[in-house]
Order: structure tokens, then sequence, then C-alpha cells
């Protein structure tokens, strides 16, 4: 009884091992670096058909609305120290 337990665990641990054992996964460069591109696909982006080419203007748009959202956020705070309490709308504020 008790060695066919043991033949049954090892057959159920096989099964489950078996497909691990078998994927080896990736080609790895080095250690930790085991990108590779899909087939089909170039190896580096930069200069291909894939490359996004970001437009200066476009990427700028970003850091323009930051500042803006930080001056409008300056406003609230100046305004919630002044008057003890905290108003959202900033066409509000300037309208004190």
């Amino acid at each position: 009884m008790r060695k066919t337990m043991n033949v049954a665990v090892l057959l159920a641990g096989a099964a489950f091992a078996g497909p691990a054992l078998a994927y080896d996964g990736q080609h790895c460069k080095a250690p930790g670096n085991c990108w590779e591109p899909k087939p089909g696909f170039p190896e580096k982006v930069a200069g291909s058909k894939y490359d996004p080419k970001h437009d200066p203007k476009e990427v700028s748009k970003q850091a323009e609305s930051i500042k803006q959202m930080e001056e409008r956020n300056r406003k609230r705070v100046e305004n919630a120290k002044k008057t003890g309490k905290f108003e959202y709308d900033v066409s509000k504020i300037s309208a004190n």
C-alpha cells in the first residue's frame, strides 16, 4: 500500500514538473537580460518602422500642463491660507 502511494505521488509530481522543466523560457544574453523581440520584429526599435518618433511639441504639452496645474494649486493654497477654507474652482478665487 505504501509503495503504491509513493509511486502515485512521484507520478503526480512528474506530471506537474514535466512541462516546467521542458520550457526553457528565453535565451538570456546575460543574467537578468532575457528580453528578445518577437519573431518578425527588429532587434532595436530606434530607426525602424516601429519607432514612434515622438514630436517634441506633443511631448512638451505635458510639461506645460503640469506648470498650469502647479499654478492653480498655488492659487488654491494662497486662498485657503487667507480665507481659511479651500476653494477648488480657481475662477471663484480670482473673483473674490
